[in-house]
C-alpha cells in the first residue's frame, strides 16, 4: 500500500511540474511574441513604392472617421506628400448600421489633405484585415502594381505585413507614429488583440478554412 501511495504522490509531483513547465512555455511564448508585434509596430520602413495603402479601421456612429482611421489616413497624406508614392488605396467596408464604408471615410480626410480624386482608389468590400489584403492585392493587379506601402497602427503591422506578403505583395510598414496615437492606455490590450487574431489565421491556414471575419480582425 505504501509503495502505491508513493508513487501515486510521485505520479502527481510530475504531472504538476509537467503543467508548470507548459504554464511558463506559455507565459515565455506569449511575452516573445508581443514583443515582436511592439518591434516590429517601431520599424518604419517606408520607401518609394507602386502604392500606398491604408488599412481600415471603424467610424463613429454617425458615419465620422474613427481616431484609428483618421490617424492612418493622416499618415498616408504626409507619405504622399513626400512622393512615397502616387496613389493611395483605402481600405474597409460598410458595417451594417453605419452610413457609409471605411474606404469612403478615408478618402474624405485625404481630400481634406489636399490629395487628388485621382490620386485615391477604393477598395470598400472587406470587412477584415485578411480581405483587406485579398481585396487591396486585386486592385494592385488591375494597375500592374507590385509594391505597397501598409498604413496603419503600430500593432497592427507584423500580421497586416505577413497577410500581404502572402498575397506576394512587396509590403514596406509604415506604422503610425506613437505621438499620434493619445489613448496609450489601451495598447496592451491591442497587443493581446493582435497575438489571438494572428494564432487565428495561422489555426484557419492550417485547417484551410475559407475567408472568415471575427469583429473586423
Amino acid at each position: 500500500m505504501e509503495n502505491k501511495s508513493h508513487q501515486k504522490t510521485k505520479s502527481r509531483t510530475i504531472l504538476k511540474r509537467i503543467l508548470l513547465f507548459c504554464l511558463l512555455a506559455s507565459i515565455l511564448y506569449f511575452v516573445a511574441f508581443t514583443t515582436a508585434i511592439h518591434i516590429t509596430g517601431t520599424q518604419d520602413n517606408a520607401r518609394p513604392a507602386d502604392v500606398i495603402i491604408v488599412l481600415g479601421a471603424g467610424l463613429r456612429p454617425d458615419g465620422r472617421p474613427g481616431p484609428a482611421l483618421t490617424r492612418r489616413s493622416l499618415q498616408a497624406a504626409d507619405l504622399w506628400r513626400e512622393g512615397i508614392a502616387r496613389n493611395v488605396i483605402c481600405t474597409g467596408g460598410q458595417a451594417e448600421s453605419f452610413p457609409r464604408s471605411e474606404a469612403d471615410a478615408c478618402r474624405e480626410i485625404l481630400r481634406i489633405q489636399g490629395l487628388p480624386q485621382s490620386a485615391i482608389l477604393l477598395e470598400d468590400k472587406s470587412r477584415s484585415t485578411e480581405e483587406n489584403a485579398l481585396f487591396s492585392t486585386q486592385l494592385m493587379a488591375e494597375h500592374g502594381w507590385t509594391s505597397a506601402v501598409l498604413v496603419s497602427d503600430s500593432y497592427h503591422m507584423l500580421r497586416a505585413g505577413w497577410l500581404f506578403t502572402q498575397q506576394d505583395v512587396e509590403a514596406y510598414a509604415s506604422p503610425v507614429p506613437a505621438e499620434r496615437i493619445h489613448h496609450r492606455r489601451s495598447y496592451p490590450h491591442s497587443l493581446l488583440r493582435e497575438f489571438l487574431a494572428f494564432h487565428w489565421q495561422v489555426l484557419k491556414e492550417a485547417l484551410n478554412l475559407p475567408v472568415t471575419y471575427l469583429s473586423g480582425l
